[in-house]
C-alpha cells in the first residue's frame, strides 16, 4: 500500500448542547461531522427545504401545467449517467402520475452525440418528424447554449433542469430550475440533478392541486424516493442535511421492498439484501451497474430498468446492466496498467510526477476514463485527467478527478482563460469535471494543466492522508457497534462513513483470492481475537505477524456457514516499527 499520514478529525467543543439521546460513540461521530443540533440528524420530509426558493421553478411548473391541460408533447433529455437516468425516470413516472398524456425520453449517446443537448440532437429529432412541444432537461442543460437555441429556433419550448456550475452564458431557455445559477437562493447548493427534477415535481403536484386539477387519488410523489436516493448517492454529491433526507427517506423505502422493480432486481443480481442495505450500497454495487449501460452502450437500458413494472422484466434487464458491468471491470483494469505503465516511464518516483496528471492512450475506451482517472488519483494523490480518442479522429476527451483543496473546474476555468480555444468545451464540477480538445492541443493543454495545478496547490497538499475518527475502545470492537454505524447513516461524500485506527497484533495472515489479505488481529491494548480483511493488497505485504500494525478499518458483520462473526474491514495498514 501506497504510504499515508493518518489524520485524526478533530472533535468540537460543542458536543454538550444536543444529542443527550445519542449513545456516546455517535454523539462523538456526529459531532466531527458538523451536526450542531438534533434537527439536523431528523430525515423527516418536512424538513426539506422549500421548492419554491429555486429560481425559475415558478415558470417552468407554469410550462408543465400548460403541458398537462392542453395535451402537449413533451420529450426529456436526459444523461448517460446514475444521477442523469434516475432523473430521466422520475421525470417520466412523476409526470405520467400528474397527468401528463404524451411523454418520452432521449438520452445522448456518450460516443456519438457527447454530453448534453446539443444542435444535433434538435437535428436528428426533426429528421425523425419527433419534435415536440416541450423539452425539459434532467442533470444537463445549462450549458447547452447553442442546443437551446436550435431547440427554441424550431418553435420548441425548453425547461433546464440542472445542478451543474453555471458558466459565464446562460442558455437562452424558457426556464431554468439549478440551484447552481447565478441568483439561485435555494438552500442546498449540492442537490444532484434527480434531487432537482424531484423538487419540480412538487411545486408542479401544489400547482395543480390549488387549481383542482390534480388527478385523484392524489398523487404520492413519495413513492419516487428510492431513485432521488440511488441517484444522488451514485452521483457523489455532499450529503448536507438536505440530501441525507432524501437518502435516508429512500433507503427506508428500498428495505421495506417498495422501491422500483429495477432497483430491486439489481440488487438482487449483486447477491445483496435489500431489507438490509445502506447508503454504500446504493454507491458501490447498484450505481455502478447502472453507469455500466452509459459507459459501454447505452443508458436507454439502464432507464428502462428502472422504468419496469415487471420484477421479470427488471431482472432480465439487470442481468444485461450487471454483464455490462462485468465487461466494464475487464476494460478498466487493463486500461489502468497501461496508464500505471504509463506513469512508470514518466517517473518512479511520486515527487517526480507532474502536479496534475494529464494521460492519454490511443486504445482507452471513452466510458472509463473517469473510472481510471479516478483510480488514478487515489494512486498518486495529484488531480488527475484521463483522455480517450473521440470517434472523428481528430479530438480527444477528457474526465478529471481532483483532490481535497483543489476545485477542478476552476482550474480548468484558468486553463481555459490562458489558452482560450484549447479546450473546446469543459464542464463539471469540485471534484470531477470533462473536456473535449483537439489531439494536436494535447500537449499544450497538458502542460497548462499542470502549471495551472501548481499555482493552486502547495506540496503538503500532495502527501497522501487518510483521516479517521480515532480508535474504537475493546468494549467498541463488537457486532453491536457495527450494527449501530449502519443504522446511522445515511453516509456519504462530506459526511463520511466512520472510520478508525487502531494498533494491532497480527495473529495469522494469509492472502486469499488473487490479492486480498486475510488477518487475525488482537488490540495491542486489549484482548480478544477479531478478523480483518484487507483487498486488492496484491501478492507481496509485509509480515506482520512480526512488526504489529496500525490499521485503519469500518468495522462490519460477517456472515458464514450460518454464524455472524465481527470482521474489521481494513482500508489501510502499515507496520507498527
Amino acid at each position: 500500500m501506497t504510504p499515508k499520514k493518518i489524520l485524526r478529525r478533530p472533535q468540537p467543543n460543542n458536543v454538550a448542547a444536543w444529542g443527550q439521546d445519542l449513545p456516546p460513540l455517535l454523539h462523538r461521530l456526529y459531532a466531527a461531522r458538523g451536526v450542531t443540533s438534533d434537527e439536523q440528524l431528523s430525515y423527516t420530509l418536512r424538513h426539506l427545504a422549500s421548492p419554491f426558493e429555486l429560481r425559475g421553478i415558478d415558470r417552468a411548473v407554469e410550462l408543465l401545467a400548460q403541458a398537462i391541460t392542453q395535451k402537449q408533447k413533451v420529450l426529456v433529455l436526459g444523461d448517460f449517467d446514475a444521477d442523469g437516468a434516475t432523473s430521466t425516470a422520475v421525470a417520466m413516472l412523476g409526470l405520467s402520475m400528474l397527468g401528463l398524456q404524451s411523454i418520452d425520453f432521449r438520452v445522448p449517446s456518450r460516443f456519438a452525440d457527447g454530453y448534453g443537448l446539443t444542435p444535433g440532437i434538435i437535428e436528428r429529432l426533426q429528421q425523425e418528424n419527433e419534435l415536440p412541444d416541450l423539452l425539459i432537461t434532467v442533470d444537463n442543460g445549462i450549458s447547452a447554449v447553442e442546443g437551446v437555441k436550435a431547440a427554441r429556433d424550431l418553435g420548441i419550448k425548453v425547461v433546464v433542469t440542472d445542478h451543474h456550475l453555471a458558466g459565464e452564458v446562460l442558455p437562452d431557455a424558457e426556464a431554468i430550475v439549478n440551484p447552481n445559477q447565478p441568483g439561485c437562493a435555494f438552500l442546498s447548493k449540492n442537490a444532484a440533478g434527480v434531487g432537482v427534477m424531484f423538487y419540480v415535481l412538487t411545486a408542479l403536484r401544489k400547482k395543480l392541486r390549488e387549481a383542482g386539477q390534480l388527478p385523484q387519488p392524489e398523487p404520492n410523489l413519495g413513492n419516487l424516493l428510492d431513485l432521488v436516493a440511488l441517484g444522488t448517492v451514485a452521483d457523489v454529491v455532499p450529503l448536507d442535511h438536505n440530501n441525507r433526507i432524501f437518502v435516508e427517506q429512500g433507503l427506508r423505502r428500498i428495505r421495506r421492498g417498495e422501491a422500483r422493480p429495477g432497483i430491486l432486481a439489481l440488487l438482487e443480481v449483486a447477491g445483496r439484501d435489500h431489507g438490509n442495505i445502506s447508503s454504500t450500497d446504493l454507491g458501490f454495487v447498484v450505481g455502478p451497474r447502472l453507469n455500466a449501460a452509459g459507459r459501454l452502450d447505452d443508458m436507454s437500458v439502464g432507464i428502462a430498468c428502472l422504468l419496469a413494472d415487471s420484477p421479470d422484466e427488471a431482472r432480465r434487464l439487470a442481468r444485461e446492466l450487471d454483464t455490462f458491468n462485468r465487461e466494464r471491470r475487464t476494460i478498466e483494469k487493463d486500461m489502468k496498467a497501461q496508464a500505471q505503465d504509463l506513469l512508470a516511464s514518466m517517473s518512479l518516483d511520486l515527487e517526480g510526477l507532474p502536479w496534475g496528471l494529464a494521460l492519454f492512450d490511443q486504445d482507452w475506451h471513452q466510458g472509463v476514463i473517469g473510472i481510471l482517472a479516478a483510480r488514478i488519483r487515489e494512486q498518486t494523490n495529484r488531480p488527475t485527467i484521463a483522455f480517450a480518442p473521440d470517434e472523428n479522429g481528430v479530438d480527444v476527451k477528457g474526465s478529471a478527478r481532483s483532490i481535497p483543496g483543489l476545485h477542478i473546474r476552476d482550474v480548468l476555468a484558468v486553463v481555459d482563460a490562458r489558452y482560450p480555444g484549447v479546450m473546446k468545451k469543459f464542464g463539471g464540477h469540485a471534484m470531477a469535471a470533462g473536456m473535449s480538445l483537439a489531439h494536436s492541443d494535447f500537449e499544450t493543454f497538458t502542460e497548462a494543466f499542470d502549471l495551472a495545478v501548481r499555482d493552486t496547490l502547495t506540496a503538503a497538499d500532495l502527501e497522501a492522508a487518510i483521516t479517521t475518527d480515532g480508535p474504537l475502545s475493546s468494549d467498541e470492537l463488537s457486532l453491536d457497534t457495527a450494527a449501530l454505524l449502519k443504522r446511522a447513516g445515511p453516509w456519504g461524500q462530506h459526511f463520511p462513513e466512520p472510520l478508525f485506527d487502531g494498533e494491532f497484533r497480527v495473529v495469522s495472515q494469509r492472502i486469499v483470492g488473487e490479492n486480498h489479505l486475510k488477518l487475525v488481529l488482537q488490540p495491542v491494548d486489549g484482548n480478544g481475537i477479531i478478523d480483518g480483511i484487507a483487498f486488492n493488497t496484491g501478492p507481496e505485504v509485509p509480515d506482520y505477524t512480526r512488526t504489529g500494525a496500525r490499521v485503519v478499518y469500518k468495522p462490519d458483520a460477517n456472515t458464514f456457514r450460518g454464524r455472524t462473526n465481527l470482521q474489521l474491514m481494513v482500508d489501510y495498514l502499515e507496520p507498527l516499527s
